[in-house]
């Protein structure tokens, strides 16, 4: 997993509440049994006019120009701020694997569906809880000011803007220590490796039938 610490991107902005996860991968695409290729069709349905499958040639699709995300000013965004409840919906890991696969560090938005929020963190991404006025100030500075950018710095959990001044936020320690290391469950477990191949090491030694295969 990409380790986060200090990020700084353009802006997009997504000024919708409730945007579920079929909305940010709609469900034809989760037939894919790979965990890579997500994010040319994140929000799906609102990106394009037509109905995209697993697999489209992408070049003969139809983009939607009023889709934000498809907008020029907003190519290459890397952080998006939301309304309130995103990543509401069905549980798929999909959807933060769209959003991360897009080019996605940080999501900023007033709240965050449970299950999509416990998600981010264990797929490198960054979800941010602000205030609603916050969010909303955020809204209209983006919408003021093309090229709007903002650096999140993890480590100091401050959001810094860009005249200078910075918006605190809270995380859990232990998924700050987790992404700021770039540990996902695997990363943590072989944090240990050592220690694992030296009981199995032991455990052979006394029990040596284990290594033993019946061979049919």
């Amino acid at each position: 997993m990409q380790a986060f610490t200090v990020h700084q991107g353009l802006v997009a902005p997504m000024d919708r509440e409730n945007v579920d996860t079929d909305a940010i991968i709609p469900k034809q695409f989760l037939k894919s049994i790979k965990r890579s290729g997500f994010g040319p069709n994140l929000f799906d349905e609102w990106r394009y006019l037509d109905k995209g499958e697993p697999g489209q040639d992408l070049a003969t699709r139809k983009p939607n120009p009023n889709f934000v995300l498809n907008q020029p000013r907003y190519a290459g965004a890397s952080i998006l701020i939301a309304r309130r409840n995103f990543g509401c919906g069905s549980s798929r890991e999909h959807a933060p694997w769209a959003l991360e696969q897009y080019g996605f560090r940080a999501l900023i938005a007033p709240s965050f569906a449970d299950i999509f929020f416990n998600n981010c963190f264990k797929n490198g991404l960054l979800p941010i809880q602000l205030g609603e006025a916050q969010v909303a100030t955020l809204f209209d500075e983006v919408a003021a000011f093309p090229g709007y950018r903002l650096t999140v710095d993890l480590p100091r959990q401050v959001i810094v803007k860009p005249d200078g001044s910075e918006l605190p936020f809270e995380v859990q320690p232990f998924r700050k220590y987790c992404l700021v290391g770039g540990f996902d469950d695997i990363g943590l477990t072989l944090r240990h490796a050592d220690k694992i191949r030296a009981f199995e090491a032991e455990r052979l030694a006394r029990m040596p039938w284990l290594a033993t295969r019946n061979v049919a």
